[in-house]
């Protein structure tokens, strides 16, 4: 009598020896390309198993796609450690998690202080068939109406809170860094009365508080 295949089994958790870092589902991860020259593939562990005697551990996906995995490929918005979730599943040998990482959102990423190696960001869904992405627009700033990249500078303007880039507004990256006000093309001459204003203010005081102190 042929041996009857013993039934798989759900996981809660499972402990990746070779990285010696403990998975669950909801984890993201890192895994091993079939190209090394390619990076490591990102992932978001839905389901573990394993066979009844506890080996051949297997875990259910849903892959990130990076940019240039995607159809469009990458645009000049698209942040270095950027990924899209996209509705691509597979099953996976947990033998080729390389490592775990972290997906953040997009407004909790620009919060970071430092940006690690296992730090990435996710502000789309990705239909992997269509190349249609979710949200299908996004905020635009600047004079390029770009959406917003983290890894470049900006510069917020005073009069209508927009940002910018310096090269768009000829300005360079490091006169943007030294500017302590800066208002855009369309709200320059209101900016500034607003400066003189300010400026002539704290002069007035000034002067009002040498009178006092000379009584």
């Amino acid at each position: 009598m042929a041996k009857l295949k013993a039934p798989r089994r759900t996981l809660d958790s499972y402990t990746v020896k070779h990285i010696n870092k403990t998975i669950k589902a909801g984890d993201c991860v890192l895994m091993r390309p079939s190209d090394p020259s390619k990076p490591s593939y990102v992932a978001r562990i839905e389901r573990i198993e394993s066979d009844g005697r506890g080996a051949n551990v297997r875990v259910h996906v849903r892959w990130y796609y990076r940019p240039e995995e995607s159809i469009g490929g990458r645009r000049q918005f698209h942040g270095s450690k950027e990924v899209f979730l996209s509705d691509h599943f597979d099953i996976q040998s947990a033998d080729t998690i390389e490592g775990k990482c972290l997906v953040h959102s997009f407004k909790s990423y620009t919060k970071l202080e430092a940006v690690g190696n296992e730090d990435f960001f996710c502000r789309f869904e990705y239909n992997s068939s269509t190349g249609a992405f979710n949200p299908d627009r996004v905020a635009v700033y600047c004079k390029c109406e770009m959406p917003y990249n983290p890894d470049d500078l900006m510069v917020q303007c005073e009069g209508c809170s927009d940002w910018f880039h310096p090269a768009c507004i000829e300005m360079t990256a490091e006169e943007a860094k030294r500017r302590d006000h800066f208002f855009c093309e369309g709200c320059a001459t209101e900016g500034q009365k607003k400066l003189q204003n300010s400026h002539a203010t704290r002069q007035s005081d000034a002067k009002v508080e040498t009178k006092r102190r000379r009584r």
